[in-house]
């Protein structure tokens, strides 16, 4: 199995409702990537402080590393990641992503 660790810089001017948006549009790729088992996300909430700036994340777990590696350039995970970047604090620099076999 591969964990797909995502972590955001989502933009202050950002509204709520963008952000919901955002993070149904990440959960459905579920119901549209072969190989993709499961989704989590949500807002930072720990009192640690210790989330440099980085707003909200995501886990994705893919059943292997080829489900994975098909997933990268699908086309609905494509459009769904354009989505993301548009919300983003400095564009591919307000992300940063993380996967590891588990």
């Amino acid at each position: 199995m591969i964990t797909h660790v995502v972590l955001l810089r989502i933009r202050r001017d950002v509204s709520q409702a963008k952000v919901d948006a955002v993070f149904a549009a990440l959960a459905d790729l579920r119901t549209r990537i072969p190989g993709l088992l499961s989704f989590s996300g949500g807002a930072y909430t720990s009192p640690e402080g210790l989330n440099r700036g980085f707003t909200h994340g995501f886990v994705m777990t893919f059943e292997d590393a080829a489900s994975r590696d098909a997933y990268l350039p699908h086309p609905d995970h494509e459009m769904v990641k354009a989505i993301v970047l548009n919300v983003l604090d400095g564009g591919v620099d307000g992300v940063v992503a993380f996967d590891y076999a588990s």
